[in-house]
């Protein structure tokens, strides 16, 4: 037998192990690049402190050569990884805002939310809603705690929420909590972009009742990630239970939903935006599908066809904002 430092009391595939002493130790999403300028897009980053108070960070980018007194407008984008592993300087998730901030010629923050289990939910939405105000604030006279990048090249009317998996979970619920808020009264979100959206639930739909390892897969790290008496059907994951808010209610003027059409979360994306389409909400929803590929598959094949017609349709979603698409 080995000791309780080896052996594992739970494998949470593909994302971490924990042992049976409580050690954690993350599989995917550990690695970490610096921020600087990416020759090959030719976009700028660098790392700022947005809440001295939780110690929560961003990377935020913008394109190395601005024309001058251009305003661009502004990605606040949240990373995926089922709530508990990754970060914006994860390899992949940095070479994906590089390659959107090129495309989309914007500026985009890169929200270094905290993860479970040290940081138990809902600190990741806690997180991400602090993001916001901290961009938010930058709309008021008072300049002296404001980001240089947001003052000189952003276009505070024209600011999209945009995640993949559990980012796009996090952009959802921010679009109510803004609605609530404050906040909402002179600050607005044009549009999300939901990549590849983590929601889920209790009871399998479409072809979750096909994949029953899939399935139980996803329920598995969910009730890992939130243990709750609620289980999958809580409100964090499964946004149709009682309780939920309306769609009718989000607080932004346009919706893309992209899905991939091999990921077990698909149906629960469509079954979103048809949800969305049918509540009278009165936006704008577009749904695009990834044929052929699975989970993400953008963030780990980036050079693929695929995953660069991904990033020319989000980009021109988030190009809309003049009027041509998006409107009040």
């Amino acid at each position: 037998m080995g000791s309780d430092t080896t052996e594992v009391a739970l494998d949470l595939f593909p994302y971490l192990k924990v042992y049976k002493d409580g050690t954690l130790e993350r599989i995917a999403g550990v690695e970490v690049v610096p921020p600087g300028l990416d020759p090959q897009t030719n976009v700028l980053s660098k790392d700022i402190l947005i809440v001295p108070q939780t110690g929560v960070s961003a990377r935020i980018y913008r394109p190395n050569f601005v024309i001058k007194d251009q305003k661009l407008p502004f990605v606040v984008y949240f990373h995926g990884g089922a709530f508990c592993v990754a970060s914006p300087a994860f390899p992949n998730y940095h070479n994906s805002l590089n390659k959107l901030v090129a495309e989309a010629n914007i500026v985009a923050l890169s929200v270094d939310y905290r993860l479970v289990p040290e940081h138990p939910l809902p600190t990741a939405y806690q997180d991400s809603w602090a993001a916001l105000q901290w961009v938010a604030s930058h709309k008021e006279e008072d300049g002296h705690h404001h980001e240089g990048w947001i003052k000189d090249y952003v276009d505070l009317d024209q600011v999209f929420l945009v995640g993949d998996s559990a980012g796009a979970n996090i952009a959802h619920h921010l679009a109510f909590r803004i609605k609530e808020s404050d906040l909402g009264q002179n600050f607005r979100i044009l549009g999300i972009g939901m990549i590849h959206p983590y929601f889920w639930g209790t009871n399998p739909i479409g072809s979750e009742t096909a994949d029953g390892l899939r399935k139980e897969l996803v329920d598995k790290w969910w009730l890992y990630v939130c243990p709750s008496d609620k289980g999958c059907d809580d409100p964090f994951i499964n946004p149709f239970v009682d309780g939920s808010p309306d769609l009718a209610g989000l607080a932004c003027h346009g919706i893309l939903v992209i899905v991939a059409e091999k990921d077990i979360l698909r149906d629960r994306g469509r079954f979103y935006y048809d949800k969305l389409v049918k509540s009278g909400w009165r936006g704008k929803a577009e749904i695009m599908e990834n044929e052929g590929e699975d989970h993400v598959f953008h963030i780990f094949n980036p050079d693929c066809d695929k995953a660069k017609s991904l990033m020319k349709r989000l980009a021109a979603f988030l190009n809309q904002g003049s009027g041509k698409g998006i409107v009040e």
